[in-house]
Parts: C-alpha cells; sequence; structure tokens
C-alpha cells in the first residue's frame, strides 16, 4: 500500500466559536509550508524550529495578519503519522481557522480526507490496524469504562492477544511442516494425537476472545435492556423515570407504544441501551400485533429484560406466561405503582420468579429506583451479564475475521478426525494465519481501509 507522499492539512477541532481551534499539518512539505506563512519576532524560520517546541507568532499572508498563532512542532519520526507535523493553534472562530486553512491549500497543502492522519500513523507503522480503529472507539466513548477498555486497546492490549494467538498456531504449524519435509528421516516428528491437542487449545483461546469481545461490546456500545410487559403497566413511566425527563408518551390508553423507543443512560459507568417495547396483549389490530411481535423478539436478543408488573392488577395467565419466558433470560422483575394499593399477590408471584429479586418501584412517584438501579448493577458487578474485568473492543470486523479462525481450526479439526493427511490441516492453519493478520491490517485492500476510515473526522 502506498504510504502518502503529499502534504495535507486540516481543521481538528469542531467548527463553531470557541477559544482555541487546531489546523493539523503532515507531510513532507510542512515546515516549508510554516516557514512561508509563519512569523515571529525573532524572524527565524519555522523550518529550523526544534522537534516537540512550540512558538508564539503570527499567520501572515501578503504582509497583512490573519491570526496570533501558537505553532508546535512535531518532526519524524516521533510525530503521530511518523511525518513531519505541525498543528496551528489559532482563536477558535470560525473565519480565521478558514483563512488560516485556506493558506495552507493555497502554499501547497491537501484537504485531508476523513481519517487520513490515523491512515497515516498504520501505513507508517506507528500502529497497528486493531489501534487505529481504537481511536474512533475513544471518540465515541459513552462512559469512563468504555473509555478506559478503548485506550488499552490503542496501547495495544488487543493487539498483544492476537500477536499471542498468531504465535500458538505457528508453532504448531512449523512442527506439522517439519514432520511433512522430513518424513523419509528417522526422527520422532508430532503425532495426530498432539496436532488435535494443539489444535483444541487455538479453538478454546479463539473462542476466549470472542466471549471477551460481547463484553467489549457492552461497554462500547451498552448493555441491550428491554423494558416488556403487558399494556399500561408502566413500562414507559419506568423509561421516563430513568430519563429524568418525557421522552415516551405515557397515557392511560392501552397500547400507546407501538414501536420501539431506545435511550442510553450510564449506569455508574455502564451504558445501559433502554429500550421500551410496545405492550404485550391480544390484539386483532395489525400495528399491534406487529409491535408485539418485536417486543417478543427483543425479550430473546437483550441482554437483560426488565419485565414490569402492574401491582395494582391481580396477576393474569398472560403475567404468568411473561414471567416464564423472562425467567430463561437474564432479567430483573419489576413490581410497578406501589403508590397503589396492591391488588397483586406477592406470594404467588414469588412462587415463579425462581427466588429471583423482585424491584418495588413507582415509575411516576421515583419511588424504589435506586434499589432497581442497585440490582441491575450488582447483576453486572457480578458478571452475571459479562466479564468487565477481561473486556476487549472488538468490533464487527475483528468478530467476523475471529469466527472465519475458528471455522478454518473446526476444518482441522475435522480433517484430523477423519485421519486425512496433514497437509490438509496445514492449509487450514495458513488460512486462519491469513485471517489473523487481517485483523492487525497485514495484507488487507485498500477498499477495507477505506471503509474503516471513512468513519474517522476529517483531522483526525
Amino acid at each position: 500500500m502506498k504510504k502518502g507522499s503529499d502534504t495535507i492539512c486540516a481543521i481538528s477541532t469542531p467548527l463553531g466559536v470557541s477559544g482555541i481551534g487546531i489546523i493539523r499539518l503532515s507531510g513532507p512539505l510542512t515546515y516549508k509550508i510554516l516557514s512561508k506563512i509563519f512569523v515571529n519576532k525573532k524572524k527565524k524560520r519555522a523550518s529550523s524550529f526544534p522537534s516537540h517546541s512550540v512558538h508564539y507568532g503570527h499567520i501572515v499572508s501578503n504582509g497583512t495578519v490573519i491570526d496570533e498563532v501558537l505553532l508546535t512542532i512535531m518532526r519524524s519520526p516521533k510525530s503521530y503519522t511518523r511525518e513531519n507535523m505541525a498543528e496551528i493553534g489559532c482563536h477558535g472562530g470560525l473565519l480565521s481557522l478558514k483563512k488560516v486553512l485556506h493558506l495552507c491549500l493555497k502554499q501547497g497543502c491537501r484537504l485531508a480526507t476523513p481519517g487520513e492522519f490515523t491512515r497515516r500513523a498504520f501505513l507508517n507503522g506507528r500502529i497497528d490496524l486493531t489501534q487505529a480503529e481504537a481511536v474512533i472507539d475513544i471518540i465515541n466513548s459513552k462512559t469512563e469504562r468504555g473509555l478506559e477498555t478503548s485506550l488499552l486497546q490503542l496501547k495495544g492490549y488487543l493487539s498483544q492477544e492476537i500477536k499471542n494467538l498468531r504465535k500458538t498456531i505457528v508453532s504448531l504449524l512449523a512442527k506439522i511442516e517439519v514432520s511433512l519435509d522430513f518424513a523419509e528421516e528417522d526422527l520422532k516428528f508430532i503425532t495426530y494425537h498432539q496436532v488435535k491437542r494443539g489444535l483444541k487449545k487455538i479453538e478454546k483461546r479463539v473462542e476466549e476472545l470472542l466471549r471477551r469481545a460481547q463484553a467489549g461490546r457492552i461497554i462500547n456500545q451498552g448493555i441491550n435492556t428491554a423494558i416488556l410487559g403487558r399494556t399500561n403497566v408502566g413500562k414507559s413511566s419506568l423509561l421516563n423515570a430513568f430519563l429524568g425527563e418525557n421522552r415516551a408518551i405515557v397515557t392511560r390508553i392501552p397500547g400507546t407504544t407501538r414501536d420501539t423507543i431506545e435511550e442510553t443512560i450510564n449506569l455508574k459507568g455502564i451504558p445501559l441501551k433502554i429500550i421500551d417495547t410496545a405492550g404485550i396483549r391480544r390484539t386483532r389490530k395489525s400495528i399491534e400485533i406487529e409491535g408485539v411481535r418485536r417486543s417478543k423478539e427483543w425479550m430473546k436478543k437483550a441482554d437483560l429484560v426488565l419485565l414490569v408488573l402492574d401491582g395494582n392488577r391481580t396477576i393474569s395467565r398472560d403475567d404468568l406466561e411473561l414471567i416464564k419466558e423472562a425467567g430463561e433470560t437474564k432479567s430483573v422483575f419489576i413490581l410497578n405503582k406501589i403508590d397503589l394499593p396492591l391488588k397483586l399477590d406477592l406470594n404467588e408471584l414469588k412462587k415463579h420468579t425462581n427466588g429471583k429479586k423482585i424491584a418495588k418501584i413507582s415509575a411516576t412517584k421515583r419511588i424504589g429506583l435506586e434499589n432497581l438501579e442497585r440490582i441491575i448493577y450488582n447483576l453486572i458487578r457480578e458478571g452475571k451479564i459479562y466479564c468487565s474485568d477481561q473486556a476487549l473492543i472488538i468490533n464487527s470486523r475483528h468478530q467476523e475475521l475471529l469466527w472465519d479462525v475458528k471455522k478454518n481450526i473446526k476444518d482441522a479439526l475435522g480433517s484430523i478426525c477423519r485421519k486425512e493427511s496433514l497437509e490438509f490441516i496445514v492449509l487450514d492453519l495458513r488460512e486462519g494465519l491469513k485471517n489473523i493478520d487481517r485483523i492487525v491490517g497485514k495484507n488487507i485492500s485498500e477498499e477495507v481501509l477505506d471503509e474503516i476510515f471513512s468513519h474517522f473526522c476529517v483531522g483526525k
């Protein structure tokens, strides 16, 4: 892949009124361009400034001062892109930033494409592709825990895990190839049993990475938390109580929520992606039937189910069916409307909840919410939803490639069981290595890189 040979520039801070705005440059002409437009009191050229130094001065065009700035110099290879880089710290007004940017472009810069600075860092070998992708995860982090995990990935935590897995595969592959290359020699070679044991070890390691990827997805994107229950039990009121605002429409009319409403809340550093679903009831209206169908789907695929029951109504057959279905998932049972006379038989309810805690709340009066949040948080902390200490931020690209590696290993195990030639196992292991290398960015196509970096902002 061709490395950047031209000099790029971009505004690296959000547009709008602010105290400071930064324009970033990277490439071989960086200091030549700056020597033409940056002037300080000592009349020194920017090309003479040492690396990692900051200089006060002005950006000037044809003798006219455009802005008063601080210029930061970062020389190759000790820069973000491993190229000659600089950052111009301007006043944050949109007009002054645009004028300075236009001047850089006029002097020979090219406007950077989305993520091009990070792309150059990858192409120049400063970071691998998993670390490059961690940059966008850091930018999009919703909680401190998500930020912490993304920073670990930027430091190479996932890269090291992948390198260790690769090393294990290469070691097994080498032993098999030796036995094939010197089959006629009177030497002791690896046996089918040893190959099978090695493959099982690799398969287990891949499965562990995929399991930790699920935890990473939860930390980064949030725990998919579905609020379920019959109509008019207070699901939307619970969502509003979580958010502290009237996000969902709340009425006494059954079936008001006919589609899902999604919001994210921060529960002690863990994002909960709350999905308020349609009320589950028997109906002949096609639009409500579809809403009920989607609610049942969320019960199956959610990471956590909050099943809301109406304490002001006696327990029904429909309630019991929902309790049974929710009991097969990671769920919390919620008895709502405790500010009203209790008509639901609590002892009867406990018979069907398999000893799970029941949170008693009034969503409209905001009673019992702290206890409910404590119950949810304890499920998370105890690792009943995911293991937070071993989370890895693995995106869908990494995950698909790991699934491919797992398939390669399964194919190899199949060949072992059928007592086929070790040459078939070699082919599968080599394909697995290719998939592992693609995770960190080796032998990856320009099209894939274009797709990855298209999600970055310009200037990063």
